[in-house]
């Protein structure tokens, strides 16, 4: 017997959509990968090798192997199995902004075995610059050099901001209560919640965002803050305890004399032990995964320094491949294909759009002026 369900065939269907790209950033799968990947990730900057190497020393202190590309696996192996158990017939493929799988490789496939309209999972969960409008770039770059070599290329919609989706904020609550759980008894009830994001460019940051949004921080910081305080309040409900907590930042790069986001994250634990916390609790709410900049930012450079203080840290895991997280990509999936058959008239109402805190569910389409970059590039799946 087929499995029963409450909802409408229709409301299963991904239809007009034929196919989801997980996009990412890509990483180093060996020594040899990490010079190369760096060039490419500043490619057009004038960055000496030399200099290159110096960067990567990250990567070669874990073997030159980024963890990114294994956990898009992971995410991927993940999307499909939810996918299949729920019923939807969506092809799931990936690619990458800057290793391989490169994106216009995996768009070329996309071409090739007959995909016409697809939706585009970016593997970045906030708005800005670096982290929505230059994957709309990277994607409008591949369409261009598809039809260079006389392709047609699919369609691309980018799937909205999901930063404050249930399907991720609650894994985030759930590694917050574990890493509590880690901290010893004794401490545990007076742990600071420190709440970790991507540093970027104040200046990047004061533009994320649609244009109304604009402002001192803009919708970057403005959508950090609401998930760090869905998730302290969902940890005090769990717990009874009231935990004080920061919005801070890590993985700084650029000139020195350009502002970005503060405090960093090693900084921001110098004040707590000053002020006489009596430990802390990394939750890294800006990342996907447990990728390097997780990996060295926090896990190495972050402990080390909380180690040097004598003050008891725990670093709470990020989402990840949760089962939770793939069912909310299903979800956004058939929410934005009802939107669009509800737009052609083939629906009767919208869709239901899930969203927990203050700020609503995020556009569908990115207007005009949301993000922009500092040269204007054509950018794919946004109105301009």
């Amino acid at each position: 017997m087929p499995e029963q369900s409450a909802q409408p065939s229709s409301a299963r269907s991904s239809a007009p959509y034929d196919a989801l790209l997980l996009l990412s950033f890509g990483g180093p799968e060996g020594p040899d990968d990490v010079v190369p990947f760096l060039e490419n990730v500043t490619r057009g900057r004038g960055i000496p090798r030399e200099r290159l190497k110096e960067v990567g020393r990250h990567y070669f202190l874990f073997g030159g192997v980024s963890p990114i590309n294994a956990q898009n696996r992971e995410l991927l192996q993940a999307l499909r199995k939810d996918f299949a158990e729920h019923g939807l017939d969506l092809p799931v493929y990936w690619g990458n902004r800057n290793w391989a799988p490169y994106l216009t490789d995996t768009l070329r496939e996309m071409a090739a075995d007959g995909r016409r309209r697809v939706l585009v999972l970016a593997t970045s969960a906030y708005a800005s610059y670096s982290g929505c409008r230059q994957y709309r770039e990277n994607l409008a770059d591949a369409i261009a050099a598809l039809e260079a070599e006389g392709l047609e290329p699919p369609r691309v919609d980018k799937l909205r901001h999901y930063f404050n989706h249930p399907g991720f904020v609650r894994p985030m609550v759930d590694a917050t209560l574990a890493a509590l759980a880690e901290l010893p008894e004794p401490v545990r009830a007076g742990a600071h919640l420190a709440f970790t994001t991507h540093s970027i460019p104040t200046a990047s940051a004061d533009t994320s965002g649609p244009p109304r949004d604009h402002g001192d921080g803009g919708a970057y910081v403005a959508q950090h803050l609401d998930v760090a305080r869905l998730v302290a309040d969902a940890v005090c409900e769990e717990t009874g305890v009231e935990h004080p907590w920061r919005l801070v930042y890590q993985s700084r790069s650029g000139a020195p004399h350009i502002p970005w986001l503060e405090p960093d994250i090693c900084d921001h634990l110098e004040e707590l032990h000053g002020a006489g916390a009596p430990a802390a609790v990394m939750v890294p709410i800006g990342f996907v995964s447990d990728h390097m900049e997780v990996k060295y930012d926090l896990d190495t450079e972050a402990a080390a320094k909380a180690e040097e203080l004598g003050l008891p840290v725990a670093r709470a895991s990020t989402v990840g491949a949760d089962p939770r997280f793939a069912a909310a990509v299903r979800e956004l999936v058939l929410e934005r294909a009802a939107a669009e058959r509800f737009t052609a008239g083939l629906e009767a109402a919208p869709p239901t759009r899930c969203a927990l805190g203050a700020l609503g569910p995020s556009h569908d389409l990115c207007p005009a002026g949301c993000c922009p970059a500092r040269a204007p590039r054509p950018a794919a799946a946004g109105e301009d």
